[in-house]
């Protein structure tokens, strides 16, 4: 039975962090979910009988998924507020009330207050957070009154009514948590010397007040006073876990429009992020298929103008990668670093990610399409005659001219074919020299496979340039198989490419999958090769010493080896430890070859 639409998609979910959005059969949006892992989390929806009601209902209801990758849990836990705050999702419960997540606010005062609050008031004053926990609030609080004497009233403390008396200090400065600004007693730099330091540890930067609290429990540890010191050291452990910036809300970003666009060679994939009040409000990516080789800044400009229209945005200002061309009436930010970055960042993370999941997805719905589809691609950008359904790659390895090898790698529809993978020991040329032993495994190759009647490749790749490419043709040229077989040379930095009698290289677009594939080709031919090379050449580190003993044959050196496992093991054994391997008669040759003394 062919697998649902959903399945698929279920598959395809990333490992990551983010929010998942369910929709019915209708497109709406019935259930907003958050994760540490999506494609786990969402999973276990599918996999299991749920006894809820409710929950068995909704996965009835379930007709497609989406899913926002972000970059941590507590980010996902922010953006699922906003969502469900947003859209009142039917299965949402918890959160579709306005109760919202508590920021710490340090009031636009003279003698700021600081205080947590759930409501971002646009009046100059400093807003930090949202905090998912408000244990984290209280601690910061906590310490921050331990720290630094700051009022609590919310008296207009101007400097002409504390000089005509109008407040009395109250019991907040009797019990030592106020200076007693209200009647002059702290001067305004002082106060707001602290409110800097403050403002320092609402950051995350709190590595002095961290110190400060270490020595406090300690005191209270000598004390004996443990009940005290575990509260402490309890508020130091969520200060330690805290994390002071999120991407997901931001005050200081306002109502903003957010654009990123990742493309191949047929397709672009644009992602949408609509900021409302600094929170994100919404994510969307929009395919589009290339027909004429649009460039990104063409297919983002288009894409731009069909997504707002579709989504009804007012928003003056967008972000973007790169620079775009809407007139006059929008501005446009190209951030470089900081939050506007950040946020840019998460949308080219997000339309990444789209991709991955289409590729993922069209790979299991028709796997042929995606191989026809690449072969074809290959085809067109190489200049073939016909689609390159199977590739071999070589590639030379000596280190300092020793143990000279080299290796053939298969590809056939575009995969490794490991089972094809062939070494070359090479037999007739002395000393490092990269052409000749090119020109002798490309020989061995193709010589074998015709004796053998084995189907021949429609591609091959030389990895080295002009060089090996001509000493390759030579060995095509003896076998009569010159402008039968496609081949081309690599150069070293990979976009290169030299056909036979063509001086002028070609060179492919870094995003294609050509290349990718080639460059795949390239690392696989050269992984096996050099694992070739260092087996033989530790073998022979191994057994050249053991081989100059007389009378040691193969036999005799393997036992050696596999109970003491160096060379130097054996040559520092005892007689009687050799007796015991090897016999009386080898164990003296043995013995006596490293202590002729």
């Amino acid at each position: 039975m062919p697998e649902s639409t959903l399945q698929i998609q279920i598959k395809t979910l990333p490992h990551q962090p983010g929010v998942y959005q369910y929709f019915d059969i209708d497109e709406r949006l019935i259930y907003v979910g958050k994760a540490k892992d999506i494609k786990k989390r969402v999973s276990s929806y599918f996999n299991k009988h749920h006894d809820y009601g409710k929950t068995r209902v909704l996965v009835k209801n379930i007709a497609s998924i989406k899913h926002i990758v972000v970059e941590t849990e507590n980010d996902a836990l922010l953006l699922e507020n906003n969502l469900i705050k947003k859209y009142k999702p039917k299965y949402n419960v918890l959160l579709k009330d306005d109760k919202s997540y508590p920021w710490i606010c340090i009031k636009k005062e003279r003698f700021p207050r600081v205080f947590s609050t759930r409501r971002v008031i646009k009046d100059g004053s400093e807003y930090f957070g949202p905090y998912t926990s408000m244990k984290t609030v209280k601690t910061l609080l906590g310490l921050i009154k331990g720290l630094y004497q700051l009022r609590t009233c919310n008296y207009d403390l101007s400097e002409a009514k504390i000089e005509a008396g109008k407040y009395k200090v109250c019991l907040e400065y009797h019990l030592g948590n106020c200076k007693g600004a209200c009647e002059g007693y702290e001067s305004e730099e002082a106060y707001a010397a602290n409110i800097t330091a403050i403002r320092e540890i609402l950051k995350g930067n709190f590595k002095d007040s961290l110190q400060q609290f270490r020595i406090q429990m300690r005191q209270y540890a000598e004390a004996m006073q443990f009940e005290d010191a575990q509260k402490i050291k309890e508020k130091l452990e969520v200060l330690e876990n805290y994390q002071a910036k999120s991407t997901i809300v931001n005050p200081k970003i306002s109502n903003v429009d957010v654009f990123s666009i990742v493309s191949d060679e047929t397709y672009a994939y644009v992602n949408f992020l609509q900021l409302s009040y600094g929170s994100i409000i919404r994510s969307h990516t929009l395919e589009l298929k290339k027909k004429l080789q649009e460039s990104d800044v063409d297919l983002l400009e288009l894409a731009i103008t069909e997504i707002r229209q579709r989504f009804n945005s007012n928003s003056k200002e967008i972000y973007v990668p790169f620079k775009v061309n809407l007139g006059t009436e929008l501005k446009i930010t190209v951030p470089k670093l900081g939050d506007k970055k950040s946020i840019l960042d998460l949308s080219i993370r997000n339309a990444k990610y789209f991709r991955m999941d289409k590729l993922k997805q069209v790979k299991i719905v028709d796997p042929d399409r995606h191989a026809n589809r690449i072969m074809a691609q290959m085809k067109a950008d190489l200049r073939l005659s016909e689609e390159p359904r199977h590739i071999e790659c070589f590639d030379n390895s000596n280190i300092q001219g020793t143990n000279p090898v080299a290796a053939c790698v298969v590809f056939k529809n575009g995969k490794p074919s490991k089972k094809d993978y062939r070494h070359f020991n090479i037999k007739t040329v002395e000393g490092p020299d990269d052409f000749a032993s090119m020109e002798e495994v490309v020989y061995r190759r193709y010589k074998r496979l015709l004796d053998e009647d084995e189907p021949l490749p429609q591609l091959i790749i030389i990895d080295g340039g002009k060089g090996q490419l001509s000493s390759s043709l030579k060995s095509l040229d003896v076998l009569g198989l010159r402008g039968k077989i496609a081949i081309i040379g690599i150069a070293k930095r990979l976009e290169e490419l030299f056909y036979p009698d063509d001086p002028i290289p070609l060179y492919l677009d870094k995003k294609s999958e050509t290349l990718k594939i080639i460059q795949q080709l390239r690392n696989e031919a050269h992984r096996f090769g050099i694992e070739h090379h260092r087996n033989r050449r530790s073998k022979g580190a191994l057994t050249t010493e053991l081989e100059n003993i007389p009378g040691v044959g193969e036999q005799t050196i393997i036992d050696l080896m596999k109970q003491f496992k160096t060379v130097k093991r054996i040559a520092n054994a005892k007689l009687d430890e050799l007796e015991a391997v090897v016999g009386v008669s080898r164990a003296n040759k043995v013995y006596n070859y490293y202590h002729k003394e």
